[in-house]
């Protein structure tokens, strides 16, 4: 991954990586997951990575759905 793009949330769960880069996308935002799960046994994490001119926009808005 270029240097632009920083990460800025990771989970174990897939369904979470997808909701979190639904609400980045609708907010204009670039968004790409990262699978860094071991295929076979499903361990390890999957990491949400944006351009770093958007990280900290994206930061506030996943911390204003937590609230929700």
């Amino acid at each position: 991954m270029e240097s632009n793009w920083v990460c800025i949330y990771t989970t174990k769960a897939s369904y979470l990586a997808e909701i979190v880069k639904s609400v980045l996308q609708e907010n204009e935002i670039d968004a790409v997951i990262i699978n860094k799960q071991d295929t076979n046994y499903h361990f390890g994490i999957l990491e949400i990575y944006v351009e770093r001119n958007n990280a900290i926009r994206s930061k506030h808005l996943l911390r204003d759905i937590r609230k929700d």
